[in-house]
């Protein structure tokens, strides 16, 4: 999720609206996304009274009726918004996992070939503040795979429904309100704004305060539109927000333990997990945290930024998992299971639900004890 502030657009005008100006061309063809979870819609009395509500409360902070009321005309309450809530802290990956993820292959590969067809926008963009081409496409990459998934779930009904359950009512609510103001300013129409279960919304995933004070129209087509196929304002924001939270350009991020001297990288050190890699973080590692506040996150993105650019893997050997295994065991039973009839949907180490959901099915086929985890007997059994 973004947290943004108010970015002003300065500099450079006439040359990024010059490298902008095909645009039109590039994106007449939407690209093919990623299908995306639409979460339905049930009745909820409880939830139609809060709308009655806070609808009042609504215009008295100066939305228009009109707006609200169409707004809300094709929204409604969503469990299944309540239920991820409630589960969004469920797992938490060791950094070798959200590695593997975050500068998976793929992401990699598409990473690099995004700079090259974009390059004249990217140029643009970090000509105008001030932040490197790789850093903000390495977020537009961790934040929605490149524009594959911004997130189909109507926002109104999102927000609402987090706003009105109660657990973080006053934040939502303020969401909620803000995302009318959006509404309202004109940006997107109420069909159109759609993001993730939590509000968040287009290629670089902004929650409607965040956009509201940092969002910018870097195409200068009078909206600031972060959710079309055109990536452009979306790529702009997240730099611009980048820009005024600090970030110094020039200086890296950071550096693996073991390369930063080489790569003239000081600073402090950083070591997510014990006996894992170990980091040399600058200023600009601080200001990723700004983005998403968390060492994982900015690692994430330093080190997506750096491999998009052919940068290297990471050098230090990872620490075998609480189950005993190393990411090369955990492939090779994500392997063997698939092999012998019980797909995990992928081989990349990361023991996630599918590879669980194929656990259980291996251990109930097999008379073992159902429990859904890995383990070094579970790969010696698949033999191979």
């Amino acid at each position: 999720m973004t947290l943004t502030r108010r970015t002003a657009t300065l500099g450079l005008l006439a040359s990024g609206l010059a490298a902008c100006s095909s645009r039109a061309d590039r994106f007449a063809q939407a690209p093919v996304r990623v299908a995306e979870e639409s979460l339905p819609t049930a009745p909820n009395a409880g939830w139609d009274a809060w709308v009655a509500s806070y609808k009042g409360r609504a215009a008295s902070r100066g939305i228009d009726r009109s707006i609200i009321d169409r707004a809300f005309a094709g929204a409604g309450y969503i469990p299944g918004v309540i239920e991820r809530d409630r589960r969004q802290t469920e797992f938490t990956r060791s950094l070798e996992d959200y590695l593997s993820i975050a500068a998976s292959p793929t992401r990699v590969t598409t990473g690099t070939a995004k700079l090259a067809q974009l390059a004249p926008t990217m140029d643009a963009i970090e000509a105008r503040y001030g932040v490197e081409k790789r850093v903000f496409t390495a977020i537009w990459g961790m934040e929605s795979q490149y524009g594959d998934r911004r997130g189909a779930i109507p926002v109104i009904s999102a927000t609402s429904t987090l706003a009105y359950d109660g657990r973080r009512g006053d934040f939502f609510e303020q969401q909620l309100t803000a995302a009318l103001r959006i509404l309202q300013n004109g940006d997107v129409a109420p069909e159109n704004m759609t993001g993730s279960w939590a509000g968040a919304m287009g290629h670089t995933q902004f929650i409607p305060t965040s956009y509201l004070q940092s969002a910018v129209d870097f195409t200068g087509d009078g909206r600031r539109d972060i959710w079309s196929d055109d990536p452009t304002d979306g790529l702009a924001s997240a730099a611009a927000y980048l820009r005024d939270a600090g970030w110094t350009r020039g200086l890296p991020w950071g550096a693996e333990v073991g390369t930063a001297a080489a790569a003239g990288v000081s600073g402090r050190s950083v070591t997510p997990d014990a006996g894992g890699p170990s980091f040399v973080v600058t200023r600009n590692f601080d200001v990723i945290k700004r983005y998403n506040n968390s060492d994982n996150y900015a690692i994430g993105v330093g080190h997506l930024s750096d491999r998009i650019t052919g940068g290297p893997p990471i050098q230090a050997v990872f620490p075998p998992d609480r189950f005993g295994l190393t990411k090369d065991d955990r492939v090779a039973l994500q392997s063997r299971l698939t092999a012998a009839g019980f797909d995990t949907q992928g081989a990349d180490g990361v023991i996630g639900n599918n590879t669980g959901a194929a656990i259980r099915a291996y251990q109930s086929a097999n008379g073992l004890a159902v429990t859904g985890e890995p383990s070094r007997a579970l790969l010696a059994a698949l033999g191979g």
